[in-house]
């Protein structure tokens, strides 16, 4: 294992796991075996990264996540405080689902807002927006802005987090960066 990261004395790494340099955790945070974590990542206080769960590079997770087997994240994504991740659409406490988890994956550059939960199977697109405490139950396209319970999309995101206003040409410039997009067919990209 990579010793070049950080971890807070409270903070409980299993053997197996691989954790990359410049990576942060911080507080009571557990690191669970056979899970991947990439460089300068920063691991919040009282998050838990299960096993087989694979972490891109520069990944923030905020306080009090919980991170499941099934779940990977691609580069730059953002979990804010207490997002939820489910793993089976139908848990009982008496029957042993661990054969059958169901896998979300979260796209490079999304953010998931605080509280919100991410029903399994369901996967973020990336640089994707979900609002704090929206509900997903279905698949977020790349750079949707959704919000509420159940989540709907009310817009679309820039790379840089700005909302996109689409021209009647179907282009968008990032108030921010000035980096310009095309809507076509209800997806948007990059130009």
């Amino acid at each position: 294992m990579d010793t070049s990261f950080f971890a807070h004395e409270t903070a409980v790494i299993d053997d197996g796991c691989q954790i990359g340099g410049g990576t942060k955790i911080w507080h009571f945070s557990h690191i669970m075996a056979d899970s991947v974590i990439g460089t300068r990542c920063n691991i919040g206080q009282n998050v838990v990264i299960s096993p087989e769960v694979i972490l891109g590079n520069n990944v923030k997770i905020q306080n009090n996540v919980s991170v499941y087997t099934g779940v990977t994240c691609g580069d730059d994504v953002f979990l804010g405080p207490s997002c939820v991740f489910t793993n089976v659409i139908n848990p009982r406490s008496a029957v042993n689902r661990r054969e059958v988890y169901t896998k979300t994956h979260v796209g490079k550059g999304a953010t998931i807002g605080a509280n919100a939960t991410i029903v399994c199977g369901h996967d973020i697109g990336d640089y994707a927006f979900i609002g704090a405490g929206a509900v997903i139950t279905k698949t977020v396209k790349p750079y949707a802005l959704v919000v509420g319970n159940p989540a709907k999309q009310i817009g679309w995101m820039s790379e840089y987090g700005n909302r996109l206003d689409f021209d009647s040409e179907g282009i968008a410039i990032c108030t921010e960066s000035k980096e310009k997009y095309r809507l076509i067919n209800e997806t948007v990209v990059k130009i």
